[in-house]
Order: C-alpha cells, then sequence, then structure tokens
C-alpha cells in the first residue's frame, strides 16, 4: 500500500512539474521539457534507491550511522564554500554533480533522522538525563540546523528540527526538556526574524498582504489567486493560468497552488487524502516495528513528510506564513525527490521486517526491563 501511493505521488509530480513548468523551460531554456527531464533522472536515482533499500535489512543503517553524519554535514560545510557551492536566487544551497545539481540539505534530513534514531533507541534510561540526553541532542541538531541556515534555508531546518524533536519526545524526554526546546525555539525564531529583512517581509505578508498587493504581498496572493480560481471541479489539466510567471516558484513551492487551479478542490483534497492514507500506513508500520530502531526510524520518516506537507500547504492557503518549502514528491526538486524515496525504501524494510503491533514491548520484555518503561510508552504514544 505505501509503495502504491507513493508511486501515485510520484506520476502525479511528474505531471504537475511538466505543466507548471514548460512555459519556463521555453523561456529560459527553450526546451518545454528541461524541468521534467531532469526531475525525471532524479525519479529513477530515487526509485533505484527505495528498492535497494528495501531489500536489506534496515538494521545495519544503525552502524553506518554515525559515517552518514558525517558525510551530511561535510556537504552541508562543502555547500557553504565559495567554488563549490552554487548560488540561485540569493541562497547557496546546491552542489553540481555533472550535468545534474543537488541540495545536501536534503540528504541531511535522511542521515539525522537516520543518526537521532541509532542514537535515542541506545540512550534508554539516559535520554530524560540533562547531561547526557537533552545538552548533546540540541548541540546535534543546533549543528546541523545552523549550517542549514547559513545557506539560507529556513524552512528546511524548521523541518529538520520538528521532527527530531518529535523523536526526542517520543523516545521518552521529560516534559521540561520539550518546554525548554519550546523556549530555544521561540527565541531563535525571534532572532532569525529580527535579522533577515526578507524572513519579516513573509511576517509582514502573512498579516497584511493586501497592504501591498504588487510587493510584499504579491507571491502570497497570486498562491492564493491560484488555488481559489479552480473552483470545485478545476480549470483542467495542464489548463492553470498563474504558472504563467504569476506564481513565484510555480514548479517549486507553488505546485500546489498550480494542483488546485488545475483540479480545483476535489483534486486538493483528494491529494491531501493520499497524504493521510500514506501518513497513517506510516504509523501502522510504527507500530509494528520489530525494535526501538525501527520504530523512531519509520517515525521520522513519517514526520519529515507530514511536517513538510503541512507547511507548505500551510504557507500557499495563507494559515501560517511562506516558509519556501516545497510539496514532497509533487514539488521540482530533484535531490529532495531522492532523497525522499530513498527514506520511503526504508520505511519498507522496517515494514518488511516488522513482527507485530507490540514487538516494542516484546523486546523490551525480553531483555528483562519493564515493557512499561518511557520509551516504549513514548514509541506507542507517537504512534498513536
Amino acid at each position: 500500500m505505501i509503495l502504491g501511493l507513493v508511486l501515485a505521488l510520484l506520476v502525479l509530480g511528474l505531471l504537475l512539474v511538466y505543466s507548471s513548468s514548460f512555459a519556463l523551460g521555453i523561456l529560459a531554456f527553450d526546451n518545454a521539457n528541461y524541468f521534467v527531464m531532469r526531475q525525471g533522472l532524479w525519479a529513477v536515482v530515487g526509485v533505484a534507491a527505495m528498492l535497494a533499500l528495501m531489500r536489506f535489512d534496515y538494521d545495519w543503517l544503525r552502524a553506518v550511522s554515525p559515517l552518514l553524519m558525517l558525510v551530511a554535514i561535510i556537504g552541508l560545510v562543502a555547500v557553504l564554500v565559495p567554488g563549490i557551492g552554487l548560488e540561485r536566487n540569493g541562497a547557496q544551497r546546491w552542489i553540481s554533480f555533472g550535468p545534474l545539481s543537488g541540495q545536501p540539505s536534503e540528504f541531511a534530513k535522511l542521515a539525522l533522522i537516520i543518526y537521532v534514531a541509532a542514537w535515542l533507541s541506545g540512550k534508554e534510561t539516559y535520554v530524560k538525563s540533562f547531561a547526557l540526553g537533552f545538552v548533546p541532542f540540541v548541540l546535534m541538531v543546533g549543528v546541523v540546523a545552523g549550517l542549514v541556515l547559513l545557506e539560507p534555508d529556513t524552512g528546511t531546518a524548521a523541518v529538520l528540527v520538528l521532527t527530531t524533536v518529535t523523536l526526542f519526545f517520543i523516545a521518552g524526554a521529560s516534559l521540561t526538556h520539550l518546554a525548554a526546546l519550546v523556549g530555544i525555539g521561540s527565541i531563535s525564531s525571534m532572532f532569525l526574524i529580527l535579522t533577515a529583512s526578507y524572513r519579516a517581509d513573509r511576517i509582514v505578508a502573512f498579516l497584511g498582504a493586501e497592504d501591498d498587493p504588487t510587493g510584499i504581498g504579491f507571491h502570497t496572493l497570486q498562491l492564493l489567486i491560484g488555488l481559489g480560481s479552480g473552483g470545485i471541479t478545476g480549470l483542467g489539466p495542464g489548463a492553470s493560468r498563474q504558472k504563467f510567471f504569476y506564481i513565484p516558484g510555480s514548479h517549486t513551492d507553488g505546485v500546489f497552488a498550480v494542483l488546485g487551479e488545475e483540479l480545483g478542490l476535489i483534486g486538493a483534497v483528494g491529494v491531501l487524502m493520499l497524504f493521510a492514507f500514506l501518513i497513517y500506513r506510516g504509523f501502522r508500520v510504527v507500530l509494528g516495528a520489530r525494535d526501538e530502531f525501527g520504530a523512531l526510524l519509520a517515525t521520522g520518516i513519517i514526520c519529515w513528510i507530514a511536517y513538510q506537507a503541512l507547511i507548505n500547504v500551510g504557507g500557499i492557503t495563507r494559515a501560517i506564513p511562506m516558509t519556501g518549502i516545497p510539496m514532497p514528491f509533487l514539488s521540482y526538486g530533484g535531490s529532495a525527490l531522492a532523497a525522499l524515496l530513498a527514506a520511503i525504501g526504508i520505511l519498507l524494510s522496517v515494514s518488511k521486517h516488522a513482527t507485530g503491533p507490540r514487538s516494542v514491548e516484546r523486546e523490551r520484555s525480553g531483555r528483562g526491563r519493564s515493557p512499561t518503561s518511557g520509551q516504549a510508552r513514548g514509541v506507542q504514544r507517537g504512534a498513536r
């Protein structure tokens, strides 16, 4: 079921990328297929990674998690080095791989989830400790999120923090530590807004886009116009008008608005239901995971997809300020697509080696520990 849902979203994404980008492809590269062909190449890479990872036992990831984390940090540092990282639209997020270019931050999401899941599954009673649990967690996530913010990429940093904090909570972190993390996050967010004018502009656009419809509010209003123009049934596949240079980034961050314009409310809700069902099936995998590492790994992957989808749709519908984060599987972005498909392969591996809905408790009981420990309760609470 998970494989079928992901492949359906992948095909829909390729169609949306073509529909929303062919005009830009003709204008910038004299090739209507420029963007969809590149997305298709990354899709092949991602599907190959997914099929390979789902065939192997996910437990090997525990041993290589420090190496994956090291490679991810090296990639995040390298992208900031002039001459190595590529700058586009004022952000330095890409590294060139021959004819393709990718964002190390996308693969850093997966590497961090694997590393944190392995680290937390081995902490057990230490996760509630300030010195042995809270401080190392904050330093670990802070370094990765800080490097991503230097690119700058606030949306990706937010997804990283939200996903890893969720894992920390599920693994049994104390409410005091969670309250401290919320406080740190709030102060950091305020500091980021005050130190970068473009972040402050997004808050202004969120609160009063109508006050400056041709300036700061242009992006927000055009997204809403596109989303609302589809009505109930939509204008028809390929018939979007806002994609003709009204919506900035119509094939990346704004693809859901194009989807709403072409397929209408029915199509938009249908796609959201596909995501909801994928998340539901993902948490079924969490409940059936054979050990705590598998449960945390699956939880991290599903939360990554859920948070990213919610933030993207929230920004487009003006429920939250825009963060410039792509829609999973649907937006143009090759490295993002490949990383997501690789993550799905790991999720399918956890599902393949599942032993039943109460495997975490059985594992803990078999090792002589109480099946009602904080971590076991946390895994159950987060999975439900």
